[in-house]
């Protein structure tokens, strides 16, 4: 591990241990993996290695918290269809910065945004500072293959997105994925396993998956599970702006994770999202 990725593993773990806001495993939330996916990307039935869905128990009083209440808001101010240009009204807008003012609010964002300013990554005025994130994670861009601006991190990264109807892209959040499961959208299909990836646990807070969603498949993702959208707002936005690879490994806890982050044009995020390595 070089030293910027000893550096910014030491503020992952600050901001771990301040996630006041995160869920606890067979307490707060209960998810049942059930079998391996196949690696096949077709979405037929035959492929599925889980009868039943991913989450067995959520306790939905979290969701009444700020900053989940808040992010819980932008879930549906999106046209899932990559090429489809997105059209933002003044209330998502509004709805967008409501977000970004509760997370900064947090220890975590509050831990980021020193950190970046000490590295003159970011301006030390809180509102000059929102203006960057909202550049970063809210500012359309038009994605590969599309010729107006169709996309966003945030919507890539914790929505979702459909290519060509068939495949899923992004969607590595958690929330997103029980609400969707919820409401009878997401078959998941059981969890990955690479050779050399340590086995998914039921009681830890990353997980490999499989999951059809709106007709298309997502044939591998990874995602955290249980932790505030603040802590991976300020995880990914570190990750974004003190990093020109686009993957850093960071270790925190019990997890060593790669922090997979592809920047689009160096002003969004193209995508981000967690792949375990080990458990410490």
């Amino acid at each position: 591990m070089n030293e910027s990725d000893r550096e910014l593993s030491a503020m992952a773990q600050e901001l771990w241990d301040n996630d006041v806001n995160r869920l606890q495993p067979g307490n707060d939330y209960k998810i049942s993996l059930q079998g391996k996916a196949s690696i096949l990307q077709a979405s037929d039935d035959g492929n599925d290695g889980a009868a039943s869905p991913l989450f067995t128990f959520v306790d939905e009083n979290i969701f009444k918290k700020e900053t989940f209440f808040a992010f819980i808001s932008l879930l549906d101010n999106y046209e899932s269809d990559a090429g489809e240009p997105e059209v933002v009204t003044p209330e998502e807008v509004a709805e967008n910065h409501r977000f970004l003012d509760s997370v900064m609010e947090t220890p975590t964002m509050k831990i980021a945004h020193k950190y970046l300013v000490e590295r003159q990554l970011s301006p030390r005025d809180i509102e000059e500072f929102k203006q960057q994130l909202y550049r970063i994670w809210f500012e359309l861009y038009a994605r590969k293959g599309s010729s107006r601006p169709d996309s966003s991190g945030f919507e890539h990264v914790f929505v979702g997105e459909t290519r060509g109807g068939r495949t899923v892209i992004g969607f590595h959040n958690w929330i997103q994925l029980y609400l969707q499961e919820k409401l009878g959208h997401i078959d998941y299909k059981g969890y990955n396993l690479d050779a050399n990836s340590p086995k998914p646990d039921e009681k830890k807070h990353i997980v490999a998956l499989q999951f059809s969603w709106k007709n298309g498949i997502k044939p591998k993702g990874s995602i955290f599970i249980g932790v505030s959208p603040e802590f991976e707002f300020a995880l990914y936005t570190l990750c974004f702006l003190t990093s020109p690879n686009e993957r850093v490994k960071v270790s925190f806890s019990i997890y060593e994770v790669e922090i997979v982050c592809h920047h689009y044009n160096q002003k969004h995020i193209g995508t981000t999202y967690p792949v375990l390595i080990k458990y410490l």
